[in-house]
């Protein structure tokens, strides 16, 4: 890829945008099968509201921005919260199993794939992962891309942009921010030589996707976190920066068509291609 080409800047979210059944996985019906099928409810972490508030809360700051990762950061948690009787192995064998089970549950939702092969090949366009997640997200992610048609490598084995393939994984895991942190946009926009760039567009449910009826998921924070983040992003790369909130209606408790799922699929990718054929 030729950076003297490179004059537009797509960025897409993960879990929640890419891949819808990251976001199924971490239903209750389906987290209570996955904790007994695990071991860890046989261990006492056997209900969604012990699993979120006592093991993955307290240890989210850390297992994603660092490279401890997802299943070594729930394994020093529950070696916490359980009695010294359980014995390591226990642990550290029925985490394993959970979470090889989440990242496989994990992949892209085929319905992109039209899209992201036609920004593949775009001369015009590179194309960002941008993702809080765990380190061993970065492995899975690429692994799915290639599932898709799409090329991919992590942004820090990028030595400059010419020898970069189409798509960019930037996991906060491996630049030690988050996505709200001015320093991740920097590091990125530093790493790729993007001193070209004319124009951003940004492809989030910034949060909307989450577990239904939770906080984060409250359409005024949506609001708000997509504004903090396109306020960043204008302030980082001095450039014209457009959205796509992706509001996947067919999550959870906001419904199951996957009809309609795949509808919004394409009513994205039509978004994209308008934003990107005025820019």
């Amino acid at each position: 890829m030729d950076c003297l080409t490179i004059n537009k800047l797509v960025i897409f979210d993960y879990s929640g945008t890419l891949s819808l059944d990251a976001v199924r996985f971490a239903e209750d019906h389906n987290l209570v099968g996955e904790l007994e099928r695990s071991g860890l409810a046989a261990l006492g972490i056997a209900d969604p509201e012990t699993f979120w508030d006592e093991i993955v809360n307290p240890t989210w700051q850390e297992g994603s921005t660092t490279l401890t990762g997802y299943g070594e950061a729930i394994f020093r948690r529950i070696r916490k919260v359980l009695p010294s009787t359980v014995l390591d192995e226990e642990i550290r064998v029925s985490a394993a199993h959970f979470v090889d089970s989440y990242f496989k549950h994990s992949p892209i939702d085929d319905r992109w794939r039209p899209i992201l092969e036609k920004l593949s090949v775009d001369p015009s366009v590179m194309t960002v992962i941008a993702t809080d997640h765990y380190a061993e997200a970065t492995e899975y992610i690429i692994r799915y891309l290639g599932e898709v048609g799409s090329c991919a490598i992590p942004l820090k084995e990028v030595l400059d942009v010419s020898m970069s393939s189409p798509f960019i994984v930037a996991n906060s895991a491996d630049m030690g921010a988050h996505k709200d942190d001015r320093v991740f946009w920097e590091t990125l926009r530093g790493s790729l030589g993007l001193d070209a760039v004319r124009s951003v567009l940004i492809v989030d449910d910034f949060g909307f996707n989450e577990k239904a009826g939770s906080s984060y998921a409250d359409r005024q924070k949506v609001d708000g976190r997509r504004d903090a983040t396109l306020t960043l992003l204008e302030g980082v790369f001095g450039v014209p920066v457009y959205a796509v909130t992706f509001m996947w209606e067919c999550v959870g408790d906001h419904g199951k068509d996957g009809k309609d799922c795949g509808d919004l699929v394409s009513q994205a990718s039509r978004e994209i291609e308008g934003c990107l054929s005025k820019t």
